[in-house]
């Protein structure tokens, strides 16, 4: 996907608005179906509430690609077969479609992480499975 389409996905979608209690853990904020030539392929955008000092959320993968922005704290992440990493607010990401997504949880035990990720996959396909 170039950058002039990622950048068009994100302008899409006003700000969030300011909430006095934590958002969903798992929240849905969109979906675009895409133009051709990925007419057969959706952009679902997921905003992650991570608490702090909370377990990792549970492995799993996604059958299409994923692009992802950690928007506040700091984001625990691990693919299989690369190393555990640390990303903080502003960082970006990449998952290949299938890779198994080992970790996913706040690195600091007093402050929540927030992601957003871009998970494009085949329109009408679940977007995330069990491993």
């Amino acid at each position: 996907m170039d950058r002039r389409l990622f950048l068009s996905l994100m302008a899409s979608f006003p700000a969030a608005p300011q909430l006095s209690e934590p958002p969903p853990r798992v929240r849905t904020v969109g979906t675009i179906p895409l133009p051709a030539p990925y007419e057969k392929q959706t952009a679902t955008l997921v905003e992650l509430y991570l608490p702090p000092g909370a377990p990792s959320g549970a492995p799993h993968q996604h059958p299409g690609f994923v692009l992802g922005y950690v928007i506040e704290g700091e984001f625990r992440f691990q693919v299989a077969g690369e190393p555990e990493r640390t990303l903080r607010a502003g960082d970006t990401f990449y998952e290949a479609p299938g890779a198994h997504h080992l970790i996913s949880a706040s690195a600091s035990a007093l402050r929540p992480a927030r992601v957003l990720a871009i998970v494009i996959a085949g329109s009408g396909q679940a977007i995330t499975e069990p491993l």
